[in-house]
């Protein structure tokens, strides 16, 4: 194996296996938030028990362990190209670090080494950070995510913040537990509908404490997650106090025509990290 493959390789382990500190510390003061003796309490207590045993193993934190989608610096393209980004996969999925996930849509075959064309999803980014970042996101949670196109009568959403507003609070109420809450959710205003999606799971990487440089979109993201957390859908849908861990907003241009958003629903196990080169 390449240089570049085996530390991309050890990237992928420790995403799979290892939450990152500021998704354990939300978890830990959900814990605190629902009361003693309650489900959502003991979902929770569980989902932080499954966090320290994988990473005691070194095995993955879900057995789903998703799609892969790398974020790579566009200064990083000669050297972290997608054909060793392929290998690191084969290996990490040679080593058990991930599951056989990947299947042929037409067929129904399983793509045992998780590489074929489109697998995995790999953007470069317009930065200068040299970072290589990854998020790893179950199809369970995945399949929770939405896209409005806005104005929506139907959720009362019209062309605006406050429209943006219903939207992210109609895909949690669509998402009740299924996507394994509590889940983190980033939206994407504006966009087509590709890029939409591609906007909001970017906005997962953020560091869940971390606050909009936007003003605006600050104060929408506390908003969203306020209401969310007061819906009473909890832990796996079980009831609770704790329906979200965070929401993250970004923007994409868009036309006269249209006006998205998306939501990229995230369940608890936000497998995200990411590396400078």
């Amino acid at each position: 194996m390449t240089k570049t493959a085996k530390r991309l390789a050890e990237l992928i382990h420790a995403t799979s296996s290892s939450l990152p500190e500021d998704a354990k510390l939300a978890l830990r003061k959900a814990v605190r938030r629902e009361p003693k003796g309650s489900s959502a309490r003991l979902v929770l207590d569980t989902v932080l028990r499954n966090v320290e045993l994988a990473r005691g193993t070194g095995a993955p934190v879900c057995q789903d362990t998703g799609t892969l989608t790398f974020f790579v610096s566009e200064n990083l393209r000669r050297a972290v190209t997608p054909e060793r980004i392929a290998e690191a996969v084969a290996a990490a999925t040679e080593n058990g670090w991930l599951r056989r996930n990947t299947i042929d849509a037409a067929t129904g075959k399983s793509m045992d080494t998780n590489v074929c064309p489109g697998a995995p999803v790999v953007h470069y980014t317009l930065d200068a950070s040299s970072k290589v970042r990854l998020l790893m996101k179950g199809g369970g949670s995945e399949n929770m995510s939405m896209q409005f196109s806005l104005p929506d009568a139907s959720i009362g959403a019209g062309r605006d913040l406050e429209g943006v507003r219903h939207a992210a609070l109609a895909a949690v109420h669509h998402a009740q537990g299924y996507g394994c809450a509590p889940g983190i959710l980033g939206v994407c205003i504006g966009g087509d509908r590709a890029s939409g999606f591609e906007e909001a799971k970017f906005q997962l990487l953020r560091n869940i404490a971390d606050a909009n440089p936007v003003p605006d979109l600050a104060r929408l993201e506390r908003r969203i997650l306020r209401e969310a957390n007061s819906l009473g859908i909890g832990p796996m849908g079980l009831g609770g106090k704790t329906t979200l861990l965070a929401v993250k907003i970004g923007t994409r241009p868009r036309v006269p025509a249209s006006f998205f958003v998306t939501a990229a629903y995230l369940c608890w196990a936000a497998r995200r990290r990411e590396i400078t080169w």
